[in-house]
């Protein structure tokens, strides 16, 4: 792979690196405000605690790591494997979503709920991907 190719994909990472940081930060921020009874929605009903609570806590960390994404550049590896097990640890939420048929976020379908629930690998592969995480991986792992 000659220079030019190398750096292009470090370009193409980074710009989604820094769109997925901010698509992180302005959902937090929705959490916290406008969106707050939307995420209400996929609380799941068997977690014991405040739901509310849930939406408060998830959205301080939604900010954190959109903006650890954006600014924590000599952590982008480690800064990806986080995002990724965030996206992992709130798929719950979204299979809550679904089996119960609550609506939010213009999901109003069982079907539109079901398709969503495919798109929750698209972000972990793309937390791991721009931050180039598996690639920092396999590295230290010949080292």
């Amino acid at each position: 792979m000659n220079q030019t190719n190398t750096t292009d994909r470090n370009v193409f990472q980074t710009t989604l690196r820094i769109l997925l940081g901010a698509f992180l930060a302005f959902a937090g921020t929705g959490h916290l405000t406008w969106h707050r009874t939307e995420f209400l929605a996929q609380v799941p009903t068997w977690l014991p605690i405040d739901a509310d609570l849930v939406v408060l806590l998830s959205g301080v960390v939604e900010i954190s790591l959109g903006l650890s994404l954006i600014f924590l550049r000599n952590k982008q590896a480690q800064v990806g494997w986080v995002v990724a097990l965030f996206f992992v640890m709130i798929f719950p939420g979204n299979v809550s979503q679904y089996i119960n048929g609550i609506s939010a976020f213009g999901l109003d379908t069982d079907r539109a709920r079901l398709i969503r629930l495919f798109f929750q690998p698209v972000l972990v592969l793309w937390a791991i991907w721009s931050c180039g995480s598996w690639q920092d991986f396999l590295t230290k792992r010949k080292n």
